[in-house]
Protein backbone atom coordinates (compact mmCIF):
# COMPACT_ATOMS: atom_id res chain seq x y z
CA UNK A 1 0.00 0.00 0.00
CA UNK A 2 1.81 3.26 -0.74
CA UNK A 3 2.36 5.98 2.03
CA UNK A 4 -0.56 8.15 2.97
CA UNK A 5 -0.09 11.51 3.94
CA UNK A 6 -3.17 12.32 5.87
CA UNK A 7 -3.61 13.83 9.32
CA UNK A 8 -4.10 10.03 10.56
CA UNK A 9 -0.05 9.59 9.36
CA UNK A 10 0.67 13.08 10.91
CA UNK A 11 -0.82 12.32 13.87
CA UNK A 12 0.84 8.86 14.29
CA UNK A 13 4.36 10.72 13.67
CA UNK A 14 3.22 12.90 16.05
CA UNK A 15 2.99 10.44 18.94
CA UNK A 16 6.20 8.30 17.91
CA UNK A 17 8.34 12.16 18.71
CA UNK A 18 6.57 12.25 22.14
CA UNK A 19 7.33 9.15 23.00
CA UNK A 20 11.17 9.66 21.60
CA UNK A 21 11.23 12.61 22.95
CA UNK A 22 12.83 13.25 26.68
CA UNK A 23 9.68 14.61 28.24
CA UNK A 24 11.58 17.66 29.56
CA UNK A 25 12.59 19.25 26.33
CA UNK A 26 10.20 21.45 24.25
CA UNK A 27 9.70 20.38 19.95
CA UNK A 28 9.92 22.84 17.53
CA UNK A 29 8.78 21.45 14.57
CA UNK A 30 9.09 23.80 11.17
CA UNK A 31 6.42 22.82 8.49
CA UNK A 32 4.41 23.82 5.20
CA UNK A 33 0.69 24.59 5.24
CA UNK A 34 -0.44 21.72 3.99
CA UNK A 35 -3.89 20.85 5.08
CA UNK A 36 -3.31 17.29 7.40
CA UNK A 37 -0.68 19.82 9.28
CA UNK A 38 -4.16 22.37 10.62
CA UNK A 39 -6.75 19.29 10.82
CA UNK A 40 -9.18 19.71 13.99
CA UNK A 41 -8.05 16.55 15.25
CA UNK A 42 -4.18 17.44 15.14
CA UNK A 43 -5.23 20.90 16.81
CA UNK A 44 -6.97 18.88 19.52
CA UNK A 45 -4.18 16.84 20.01
CA UNK A 46 -1.71 19.76 20.00
CA UNK A 47 -3.67 21.72 22.78
CA UNK A 48 -3.10 18.57 25.16
CA UNK A 49 0.58 18.55 24.44
CA UNK A 50 2.09 21.86 25.10
CA UNK A 51 5.60 21.20 24.72
CA UNK A 52 5.12 21.04 21.02
CA UNK A 53 5.60 24.55 19.29
CA UNK A 54 4.61 24.48 15.16
CA UNK A 55 6.14 26.86 12.93
CA UNK A 56 4.49 27.10 9.61
CA UNK A 57 6.83 28.52 6.61
CA UNK A 58 4.78 31.02 4.53
CA UNK A 59 2.29 30.22 1.94
CA UNK A 60 4.03 30.10 -1.80
CA UNK A 61 7.31 29.70 -0.11
CA UNK A 62 8.51 26.71 -1.10
CA UNK A 63 11.88 27.20 -1.31
CA UNK A 64 12.38 27.42 2.28
CA UNK A 65 11.14 23.91 3.09
CA UNK A 66 14.46 21.76 3.02
CA UNK A 67 12.68 18.58 2.54
CA UNK A 68 11.43 20.19 -0.98
CA UNK A 69 14.77 21.68 -1.39
CA UNK A 70 16.26 18.24 -0.77
CA UNK A 71 14.28 16.27 -3.40
CA UNK A 72 15.27 19.26 -6.23
CA UNK A 73 18.60 18.04 -5.46
CA UNK A 74 17.71 14.61 -5.76
CA UNK A 75 15.56 14.82 -8.89
CA UNK A 76 18.45 17.11 -10.34
CA UNK A 77 21.43 14.97 -9.50
CA UNK A 78 19.59 11.62 -10.02
CA UNK A 79 16.39 11.71 -11.44
CA UNK A 80 16.24 14.25 -14.47
CA UNK A 81 17.70 13.54 -17.72
CA UNK A 82 17.49 9.81 -16.60
CA UNK A 83 16.74 6.96 -18.69
CA UNK A 84 14.77 4.42 -16.53
CA UNK A 85 13.95 0.81 -17.98
CA UNK A 86 11.86 -0.66 -14.61
CA UNK A 87 11.02 1.22 -11.70
CA UNK A 88 13.91 -0.98 -9.94
CA UNK A 89 16.56 1.11 -12.08
CA UNK A 90 14.55 3.86 -10.81
CA UNK A 91 15.30 2.99 -7.39
CA UNK A 92 19.22 2.04 -7.89
CA UNK A 93 19.47 5.56 -8.96
CA UNK A 94 18.13 6.94 -6.15
CA UNK A 95 19.98 4.75 -3.72
CA UNK A 96 22.91 5.48 -5.46
CA UNK A 97 22.43 8.95 -5.02
CA UNK A 98 21.49 8.15 -1.08
CA UNK A 99 24.73 6.29 -0.71
CA UNK A 100 27.04 9.07 -1.92
CA UNK A 101 24.93 12.00 -0.05
CA UNK A 102 25.48 10.22 3.14
CA UNK A 103 29.11 9.32 2.77
CA UNK A 104 30.22 12.76 3.20
CA UNK A 105 27.11 14.61 4.64
CA UNK A 106 27.49 18.26 5.48
CA UNK A 107 24.91 20.72 7.11
CA UNK A 108 22.84 22.96 5.29
CA UNK A 109 23.40 26.47 5.88
CA UNK A 110 21.87 29.41 4.94
CA UNK A 111 23.44 32.22 3.44
CA UNK A 112 20.92 34.72 3.19
CA UNK A 113 19.92 36.66 6.40
CA UNK A 114 16.31 36.29 7.77
CA UNK A 115 15.64 39.82 6.56
CA UNK A 116 17.30 39.03 3.27
CA UNK A 117 14.74 36.09 2.41
CA UNK A 118 11.22 37.68 4.51
CA UNK A 119 11.87 41.11 1.77
CA UNK A 120 11.98 38.00 -0.69
CA UNK A 121 8.62 36.72 0.48
CA UNK A 122 7.05 40.54 0.39
CA UNK A 123 8.44 40.73 -3.31
CA UNK A 124 6.89 37.38 -4.17
CA UNK A 125 3.46 37.65 -2.30
CA UNK A 126 3.75 42.07 -4.50
CA UNK A 127 4.01 39.97 -7.39
CA UNK A 128 1.50 37.53 -6.88
CA UNK A 129 -1.07 40.27 -5.87
CA UNK A 130 -0.47 42.13 -9.35
CA UNK A 131 -0.89 39.42 -11.15
CA UNK A 132 -4.52 38.37 -9.03
CA UNK A 133 -5.64 41.87 -9.51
Amino acid sequence: MPARHRHQEFLKFLRVIDREVPKGLAIHMILDNYGTHTKAEVKAWLDKHPRFHLHFTPTSSSWLNLVERWFRDLTGKAIRRGAFKSVPDLIAAIQAYLDANNAGPRPFEWHATAGEILEKVRRGRAALERIAS
